[in-house]
């Protein structure tokens, strides 16, 4: 009985030293120029937050900042921060097409490719 209460207490105390051990060790999120994911991005009050913006591949005034792609035709582009389908005006250009890793607009009858760059398609 005195046997297992050693042992009892000794298993103690190598876990609580152990659990020591391991809690000194720190772990640093290396956001690798990206948004760091842990940051809200609305305040308690509702409020977005501005964050400041990574580079977009920006050809003619138009910045891609991303595609959201469906196979079906339901895709969207974000397009000089407003999220745009088929169809719609930005600036000068309409959208003609978007595609997985580019967007087509038309202006004057002459079509636009604005693609995005290989780090920013996922």
């Amino acid at each position: 009985m005195l046997l297992n209460k050693r042992f009892f207490i000794f298993l103690l105390l190598s876990l609580v030293f152990c659990g020591v051990v391991f809690a000194q060790e720190r772990f640093t999120y290396d956001a690798k120029a990206k948004r760091n994911p842990f940051i809200p991005l609305v305040t308690p009050q509702g409020r977005l937050l501005k964050l400041d913006k990574q580079e977009a591949t920006s050809v003619g005034g138009l910045a891609i900042e991303g595609i959201i792609y469906d196979k079906f035709g339901r895709s969207f582009a974000i397009v000089n921060t407003n999220v745009v389908g088929i169809g719609d005006i930005v600036g000068d250009y309409q959208v003609l097409k978007i595609q997985e890793n580019k967007v087509i607009f038309i202006k004057d009858g002459e079509p636009l490719e604005v693609e995005l760059t290989k780090e920013e398609v996922r």
